[in-house]
Protein backbone atom coordinates (compact mmCIF):
# COMPACT_ATOMS: atom_id res chain seq x y z
CA UNK A 1 0.00 0.00 0.00
CA UNK A 2 1.34 3.51 -1.00
CA UNK A 3 1.86 5.55 2.11
CA UNK A 4 -0.20 9.25 2.00
CA UNK A 5 2.36 11.71 2.85
CA UNK A 6 2.64 15.45 1.74
CA UNK A 7 6.27 14.95 0.36
CA UNK A 8 4.84 12.17 -2.21
CA UNK A 9 2.24 14.36 -3.39
CA UNK A 10 4.18 16.69 -3.80
CA UNK A 11 6.73 14.90 -5.79
CA UNK A 12 3.48 13.84 -7.88
CA UNK A 13 3.03 17.87 -8.51
CA UNK A 14 6.35 18.39 -9.23
CA UNK A 15 6.00 16.34 -12.40
CA UNK A 16 2.65 17.87 -13.18
CA UNK A 17 3.86 21.47 -13.57
CA UNK A 18 6.75 20.24 -16.33
CA UNK A 19 3.79 17.94 -18.26
CA UNK A 20 4.92 19.03 -21.51
CA UNK A 21 2.32 16.20 -23.31
CA UNK A 22 -0.29 18.61 -25.15
CA UNK A 23 1.96 20.77 -27.69
CA UNK A 24 -1.34 23.18 -28.56
CA UNK A 25 -1.93 23.42 -24.43
CA UNK A 26 1.57 24.36 -23.84
CA UNK A 27 1.56 27.12 -27.11
CA UNK A 28 -1.73 28.54 -26.04
CA UNK A 29 -0.86 28.90 -21.93
CA UNK A 30 2.43 30.40 -22.30
CA UNK A 31 1.03 33.03 -24.99
CA UNK A 32 -1.47 33.95 -22.61
CA UNK A 33 1.17 34.10 -20.13
CA UNK A 34 3.07 36.92 -22.44
CA UNK A 35 0.05 38.60 -23.46
CA UNK A 36 -1.71 38.94 -20.23
CA UNK A 37 -4.88 41.53 -19.88
CA UNK A 38 -4.81 44.95 -18.90
CA UNK A 39 -5.98 44.46 -15.61
CA UNK A 40 -2.95 42.18 -14.81
CA UNK A 41 -0.14 44.02 -16.80
CA UNK A 42 1.93 44.09 -13.99
CA UNK A 43 1.60 40.69 -12.11
CA UNK A 44 4.37 37.80 -13.68
CA UNK A 45 1.58 35.22 -15.11
CA UNK A 46 2.27 31.27 -13.82
CA UNK A 47 1.93 29.88 -17.64
CA UNK A 48 2.36 26.27 -16.53
CA UNK A 49 0.34 23.34 -15.47
CA UNK A 50 -1.18 24.35 -12.55
CA UNK A 51 -0.89 21.96 -9.39
CA UNK A 52 -3.72 20.41 -7.36
CA UNK A 53 -3.31 21.25 -3.70
CA UNK A 54 -5.22 20.45 -0.65
CA UNK A 55 -5.01 17.83 2.57
CA UNK A 56 -3.23 14.77 1.80
CA UNK A 57 -5.84 12.96 4.12
CA UNK A 58 -9.02 14.52 2.47
CA UNK A 59 -11.81 12.88 2.57
CA UNK A 60 -12.99 15.37 -0.36
CA UNK A 61 -12.03 15.62 -3.71
CA UNK A 62 -13.20 17.93 -5.41
CA UNK A 63 -12.50 18.15 -9.51
CA UNK A 64 -12.90 20.78 -11.64
CA UNK A 65 -12.50 21.00 -15.39
CA UNK A 66 -9.56 22.82 -16.41
CA UNK A 67 -7.36 26.26 -15.01
CA UNK A 68 -8.53 29.66 -16.19
CA UNK A 69 -6.67 31.74 -18.44
CA UNK A 70 -6.35 34.86 -16.18
CA UNK A 71 -7.43 32.67 -12.98
CA UNK A 72 -4.80 29.56 -12.23
CA UNK A 73 -2.48 29.96 -15.25
CA UNK A 74 -2.00 32.92 -14.05
CA UNK A 75 -1.93 32.71 -10.08
CA UNK A 76 -0.26 29.03 -10.23
CA UNK A 77 -3.23 27.48 -8.08
CA UNK A 78 -6.42 26.06 -9.64
CA UNK A 79 -9.27 28.07 -9.17
CA UNK A 80 -7.91 30.84 -7.81
CA UNK A 81 -8.37 34.12 -8.78
CA UNK A 82 -11.11 33.82 -11.00
CA UNK A 83 -15.17 34.27 -10.16
CA UNK A 84 -15.79 30.34 -10.11
CA UNK A 85 -12.78 30.25 -7.18
CA UNK A 86 -14.96 33.01 -5.56
CA UNK A 87 -18.16 30.55 -5.83
CA UNK A 88 -15.92 27.28 -4.71
CA UNK A 89 -13.68 28.71 -1.80
CA UNK A 90 -16.74 30.48 -0.33
CA UNK A 91 -18.60 27.01 -0.23
CA UNK A 92 -16.01 25.19 0.70
CA UNK A 93 -15.45 27.40 3.75
CA UNK A 94 -19.37 27.36 4.48
CA UNK A 95 -19.18 24.09 4.75
CA UNK A 96 -15.83 23.71 6.96
CA UNK A 97 -13.04 22.31 4.04
CA UNK A 98 -11.62 25.66 4.24
CA UNK A 99 -10.27 28.16 6.33
CA UNK A 100 -11.22 31.12 4.65
CA UNK A 101 -13.79 31.79 1.67
CA UNK A 102 -11.55 33.39 -0.91
CA UNK A 103 -8.53 33.12 -2.60
CA UNK A 104 -6.52 35.39 -4.93
CA UNK A 105 -2.83 33.94 -5.06
CA UNK A 106 -1.44 30.81 -4.32
CA UNK A 107 0.01 32.89 -0.57
CA UNK A 108 -2.64 33.97 0.81
CA UNK A 109 -3.10 31.73 3.69
CA UNK A 110 -5.45 29.63 2.44
CA UNK A 111 -6.04 25.88 3.79
CA UNK A 112 -7.86 23.13 2.90
CA UNK A 113 -9.22 20.90 5.74
CA UNK A 114 -10.08 17.35 4.21
CA UNK A 115 -10.45 18.48 1.19
CA UNK A 116 -8.33 18.23 -1.90
CA UNK A 117 -9.07 20.06 -5.09
CA UNK A 118 -7.63 18.80 -8.64
CA UNK A 119 -8.95 19.00 -11.98
CA UNK A 120 -9.18 16.85 -15.06
CA UNK A 121 -6.77 19.02 -17.53
CA UNK A 122 -4.06 21.08 -15.77
CA UNK A 123 -3.37 23.61 -18.40
CA UNK A 124 -5.70 26.10 -19.57
CA UNK A 125 -7.29 25.29 -22.96
CA UNK A 126 -8.39 27.28 -25.36
CA UNK A 127 -12.45 28.74 -25.68
CA UNK A 128 -11.87 26.15 -22.10
CA UNK A 129 -12.80 23.45 -24.15
CA UNK A 130 -10.01 20.89 -23.87
CA UNK A 131 -9.46 18.18 -26.19
CA UNK A 132 -10.35 14.12 -25.90
CA UNK A 133 -6.48 13.13 -26.43
CA UNK A 134 -5.69 16.21 -23.50
CA UNK A 135 -8.01 15.09 -21.37
CA UNK A 136 -6.29 11.47 -21.68
CA UNK A 137 -2.85 12.74 -21.73
CA UNK A 138 -4.06 14.38 -18.47
CA UNK A 139 -5.94 10.96 -16.79
CA UNK A 140 -2.91 9.20 -15.51
CA UNK A 141 -2.14 12.05 -12.65
CA UNK A 142 -5.78 12.03 -11.57
CA UNK A 143 -5.61 8.16 -11.40
CA UNK A 144 -1.91 8.49 -9.78
CA UNK A 145 -3.93 11.08 -7.36
CA UNK A 146 -6.51 8.90 -6.67
CA UNK A 147 -4.48 6.41 -5.28
CA UNK A 148 -2.91 8.50 -2.91
CA UNK A 149 -5.85 10.08 -1.11
CA UNK A 150 -6.86 6.74 0.09
CA UNK A 151 -9.32 8.54 2.49
CA UNK A 152 -11.61 10.06 -0.31
CA UNK A 153 -15.05 9.01 0.05
CA UNK A 154 -16.66 11.69 -1.63
CA UNK A 155 -15.99 13.33 -5.26
CA UNK A 156 -17.86 16.63 -6.46
CA UNK A 157 -17.53 17.15 -10.12
CA UNK A 158 -18.03 20.23 -11.23
CA UNK A 159 -19.17 20.11 -14.66
CA UNK A 160 -20.50 17.42 -17.13
CA UNK A 161 -16.30 16.56 -18.22
CA UNK A 162 -15.46 16.73 -14.78
CA UNK A 163 -18.35 14.41 -14.13
CA UNK A 164 -17.04 12.17 -17.21
CA UNK A 165 -13.24 12.12 -15.82
CA UNK A 166 -14.62 11.02 -12.63
CA UNK A 167 -16.48 8.11 -13.81
CA UNK A 168 -13.76 7.12 -15.95
CA UNK A 169 -11.39 7.00 -13.34
CA UNK A 170 -13.39 5.15 -10.32
CA UNK A 171 -15.21 1.95 -11.30
CA UNK A 172 -18.62 1.41 -10.66
CA UNK A 173 -19.74 -1.45 -8.41
CA UNK A 174 -20.83 -4.56 -9.57
CA UNK A 175 -24.68 -4.31 -10.38
CA UNK A 176 -25.01 -0.96 -12.29
CA UNK A 177 -27.85 -1.99 -15.02
CA UNK A 178 -27.40 1.44 -16.50
CA UNK A 179 -24.26 4.33 -16.19
CA UNK A 180 -25.14 7.24 -14.15
CA UNK A 181 -26.32 10.86 -16.09
CA UNK A 182 -24.72 13.79 -15.00
CA UNK A 183 -27.48 16.50 -13.63
CA UNK A 184 -27.03 19.01 -11.04
CA UNK A 185 -26.82 17.67 -7.47
CA UNK A 186 -26.53 13.83 -9.07
CA UNK A 187 -25.35 11.48 -6.31
CA UNK A 188 -24.09 7.59 -7.40
CA UNK A 189 -21.86 5.07 -5.54
CA UNK A 190 -18.61 4.45 -7.22
CA UNK A 191 -16.00 1.56 -6.17
CA UNK A 192 -13.98 2.05 -2.80
CA UNK A 193 -17.16 3.16 -0.89
CA UNK A 194 -16.54 6.89 -3.03
CA UNK A 195 -20.14 8.50 -3.67
CA UNK A 196 -19.82 10.93 -6.52
CA UNK A 197 -21.73 14.08 -6.16
CA UNK A 198 -22.35 16.35 -9.69
CA UNK A 199 -22.56 19.98 -9.68
CA UNK A 200 -23.07 22.33 -12.08
CA UNK A 201 -19.62 23.94 -12.84
CA UNK A 202 -19.53 27.79 -11.34
CA UNK A 203 -18.79 29.12 -14.48
CA UNK A 204 -19.89 32.87 -15.12
CA UNK A 205 -22.50 31.14 -18.21
CA UNK A 206 -24.20 29.48 -14.97
CA UNK A 207 -23.89 31.69 -12.47
CA UNK A 208 -24.73 34.64 -14.33
CA UNK A 209 -27.87 33.57 -16.15
CA UNK A 210 -29.31 31.85 -12.52
CA UNK A 211 -28.68 28.11 -14.17
CA UNK A 212 -26.71 27.43 -10.94
CA UNK A 213 -27.54 29.95 -7.60
CA UNK A 214 -25.14 29.82 -4.76
CA UNK A 215 -27.83 28.00 -1.99
CA UNK A 216 -27.74 25.05 -5.36
CA UNK A 217 -24.16 25.03 -4.92
CA UNK A 218 -24.35 25.03 -1.32
CA UNK A 219 -26.21 22.07 -0.81
CA UNK A 220 -23.76 20.07 -2.56
CA UNK A 221 -20.95 20.76 -0.26
CA UNK A 222 -24.03 20.31 2.71
CA UNK A 223 -24.42 17.15 1.12
CA UNK A 224 -20.57 16.21 0.90
CA UNK A 225 -19.82 17.30 4.59
CA UNK A 226 -22.96 14.73 5.60
CA UNK A 227 -21.31 12.14 3.71
CA UNK A 228 -17.83 12.41 4.94
CA UNK A 229 -19.09 12.59 8.27
CA UNK A 230 -20.86 8.72 8.74
CA UNK A 231 -18.64 7.33 6.20
CA UNK A 232 -16.33 4.70 8.21
CA UNK A 233 -12.28 6.32 7.23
Amino acid sequence: MTKVTPESMASLQARIITCPLCPRLVEWRENVAREKVRRFADQEYWGKPVPSFGDPRARLLVIGLAPAAHGGNRTGRIFTGDRSGDWLFRALHKAGFANQPASVNRDDGLRLRDCYVTAAVRCAPPQNKPLPKEIANCRPYLLRELELLKRVRVIVALGRLAFDTAMASVQLPAGYKRRPQFAHAAECELSRGITLLASFHPSQQNTFTGRLTEPMFDRVFSRAREIVETAQS
